[in-house]
């Protein structure tokens, strides 16, 4: 396995496991969260390490933050979240509150002003939780016409303004190869109307350019996961738009007691004269707040990111996908690799599973191979049509075998 700290072997028990009782597992479905997001590359794990030794202001290390995520986003202003998710909670009450303080104490409760976003029904998700944390009441357009089999037309860009009332605040976009309306179109529709996008683009790098390629459409905020591809913490997310939102969403996240008389917030994400008399109280993104760890963590995997240091496995990775389809060959499935299109982006294998030669369900095989000893977590997403999906991120030579052989177990 590639870039994982201090040489960790996911098929032995370590003694940190074994003193908490706990069993690694092989991973093949990616950087998902739930199975704690992507490998951290050595340069993180150290850096993230040697800050915890020192103590920093945390406004002045997000200001520092800010100069190199609005450089590598061609943005104004950035910021380090603990998470896209979060992002999107921040970078709502921002839109919800902008330098208003009496507004940012009320959140989430917004009674009294402005509080919808208008989205394209086919964009909702639970995803957008995070969103109506803030207070923010979601406004639907469009049908879902393709899912629901009722025709073909998508959301189209007359749905948006015809939803543009006075108590429109903002406009929620999801990104995501598929997604319509275009973004700039929406961008340019909100903009006529005076109102900001915010852009969920967590899953969305690579490719690289969709740093600055989004942004460049104009879009006000855009989240970002810092725990996927990027390979930061699995915590952590960035935040990049305009300045004054971007200033607002930092101010209702930090650790805000402090007099008045003292405050200096970094000039890179406040303007002072725009929050005359001093801070706000603790906002609604306190809950919210970064690790001086994981900011450095986020930054240096940027930076590596940035780089491209991360292409050079996906051929490594299209090696691992290969032996374990040589391994399965004569089992009653079929794979099929398939190839990213960007050429940054990892391979994926699609294991198909012949359920009538079987007896047994993808889901079952899936379950077993969870149970099993040890535990193996394939991708879920194609279960219901009788695939295992095999993300490669996560795995070696070594790693991959046993995989292989589990699944052989399952179906011979």
């Amino acid at each position: 396995m590639p870039d994982l700290p201090l040489d960790l072997d996911p098929l032995k028990m370590s003694s940190l496991l074994a003193k908490f009782g706990l069993a690694p597992v092989i991973n093949a479905s990616g950087s998902v969260t739930r199975l704690g997001g992507a490998p951290m590359p050595q340069a993180v794990v150290v850096a993230m390490a040697e800050m915890a030794a020192y103590t920093v202001p945390l406004d002045v290390l997000q200001g520092v933050a800010c100069r190199q995520i609005a450089e590598a986003t061609h943005s104004e202003a950035g910021l380090v979240t603990a998470g896209a998710a979060a992002g999107l909670t921040l970078g709502s009450a921002a839109i919800l509150t902008g330098w208003n303080r009496a507004r940012m104490e009320s959140l989430p409760n917004t009674d009294g002003f402005a509080n919808e976003f208008v989205v394209a029904r086919e964009h909702r998700s639970g995803y957008d939780h995070a969103v109506r944390a803030a207070g923010a009441k979601l406004v639907e357009v469009g049908f879902n016409d393709i899912v629901s089999g009722a025709g073909v037309r998508r959301t189209e860009g007359w749905e948006y303004e015809a939803a543009f009332s006075a108590a429109t605040v903002g406009v929620l976009y999801v990104l995501s190869p598929e997604s319509v309306p275009p973004l700039a179109e929406v961008v340019s529709l909100a903009h006529a109307h005076g109102l900001p996008v915010l852009v969920d683009a967590a899953a969305e790098l690579p490719p690289r350019l969709n740093l600055t390629d989004i942004t460049a459409t104009g879009a006000d905020l855009v989240a970002f996961s810092g725990g996927k591809s990027i390979r930061g913490p699995q915590a952590s997310g960035i935040l990049a738009g305009r300045r004054d939102l971007i200033g607002s969403a930092f101010v209702q996240m930090m650790d805000l007691d402090e007099h008045p008389q003292l405050w200096t917030p970094p000039p890179e994400l406040v303007d002072q004269k725009a929050l005359l008399g001093g801070p706000p109280r603790h906002g609604l993104g306190r809950g919210l707040k970064v690790a001086k760890e994981t900011i450095i963590g986020l930054l240096t995997a940027l930076e590596l990111f940035e780089s491209g240091q991360y292409d050079v496995e996906v051929e490594r990775q299209r090696i691992i996908l290969d032996k374990i389809v040589k391994d399965l060959q004569g089992l009653p499935l079929s794979c099929r690799v398939e190839e990213s299109l960007d050429g940054e982006s990892s391979p994926l294998l699609d294991i198909a599973l012949d359920e009538s030669v079987l007896g047994r369900t993808a889901f079952q095989v899936c379950r077993a191979l969870r149970d099993g000893k040890p535990a193996i977590y394939p991708g879920h997403a194609r279960l219901a049509k009788g695939s295992l999906m095999i993300h490669p991120l996560h795995l070696d030579e070594d790693t991959a075998k046993v995989l292989a052989r589990r699944i052989a177990e399952e179906v011979d």
